[in-house]
């Protein structure tokens, strides 16, 4: 049997934006394949995780985390994409982090973490920054690695209990309640306030401001794995650093085509950035692109027989949706194709 997944994140709208953004979108193929489907389900996610719910997904898939309805659920993801960044010896032994510079806004009130996208750390200002932070981490027993711009890695075998929370799970939350947990949190919390003074007022960061950008003030420790290898396999689009370094094959965006003549499991990012600051207008433009280019030609293949089921994850930030259809749910003519399937969060 060929199956084809495709899980979008953040594809589920917010419940109290839900009606009016399925109103505004035009996705006839969409429709159908909610629709006319072979099964359907609606899962809760447990916030207290803190991590979204398509990272649990992920790591489920790859094999690297329990299912993520678990309440154990958690993202252990660093290891696997140090292999990705061709860091597969260093990440045979110990217990890593990734650890990714950031920009945190302070108010009189709070603290916010700035969504990592919006960075454009380039590779200079990504090694420039590490060179400066790395002598300090190995002052301290920590061996830091670069990985990819934005994206390093930190082995420490001692601190395998921290709870730690990903950085879209932290974006537009408070972050003080998402910061590290557990016995070595302090540690951490000082190897952190070190960082964000050596590079306080640096030249990288003036630069970087005088470009219009922010400059990078933190860093984010996240993901904490121990050496299991990964025993699934996803083509991942529109992602973050992490992401494209987990990617099936992360030198080619996925195609629906190509998945439709090698069936497996692909995700796309590209709605991430859009829910997560809330701009419904980039989110909908998103979506009547996905119609076009992903799931008008799925239900295309799925009718011919090409395919034999289409299921979809669609996830938001408190649940997900995972709808399966085949060609004999399609002829289930009676059922007219409707968005309202959307709604349905309960």
């Amino acid at each position: 049997m060929t199956e084809i997944t495709l899980a979008l994140p953040f594809a589920l709208p917010p419940p109290e934006l839900a009606s009016d953004l399925i109103r505004a979108l035009n996705a006839p193929a969409l429709a159908a394949l909610l629709s006319r489907h072979s099964s359907f389900q609606y899962t809760i996610f447990d916030n207290n995780s803190r991590v979204l719910p398509h990272e649990a997904w992920l790591a489920h898939t790859l094999g690297l985390a329990t299912a993520p309805e678990r309440a154990d659920t958690s993202a252990p993801l660093a290891t696997a994409c140090m292999r990705g960044c061709g860091l597969a010896a260093q990440a045979a032994e110990g217990h890593w982090f990734m650890l990714q510079p950031s920009h945190v806004q302070i108010s009189r009130t709070h603290m916010l973490l700035t969504d990592l996208r919006s960075l454009q750390i380039s590779e200079a200002d990504s090694r420039g920054l590490y060179d400066i932070a790395r002598p300090y981490f190995e002052e301290v027993g920590k061996t830091l690695l670069h990985g990819a711009p934005g994206l390093w890695f930190m082995r420490a075998d001692d601190w395998a209990d921290l709870n730690t929370a990903s950085p879209d799970a932290t974006t537009t939350q408070s972050m003080t309640d998402w910061l590290p947990e557990g016995e070595h949190a302090r540690d951490f919390r000082r190897l952190q306030n070190e960082v964000q003074m050596l590079w306080h007022e640096h030249p990288i960061n003036q630069a970087r401001q005088a470009r219009g950008l922010q400059p990078i003030n933190s860093c984010w420790l996240w993901g904490g794995a121990g050496p299991a290898a990964s025993s699934g396999c996803v083509a991942i689009g529109d992602g973050t650093p992490w992401m494209a370094a987990l990617a099936a094959a992360p030198q080619h965006q996925p195609d629906a085509q190509q998945l439709i003549v090698q069936p497996g499991v692909a995700m796309l990012g590209g709605l991430i950035s859009a829910a997560q600051v809330g701009d419904w207008a980039d989110w909908l433009a998103r979506m009547q692109q996905l119609e076009q280019d992903w799931f008008a030609p799925l239900l295309t293949a799925l009718k011919d027989g090409r395919v034999d089921s289409v299921k979809l994850v669609l996830s938001h930030r408190h649940g997900w949706t995972t709808v399966t259809s085949n060609k004999l749910a399609q002829r289930k003519f009676w059922r007219k194709p409707t968005l309202n399937t959307l709604l349905n969060q309960s």
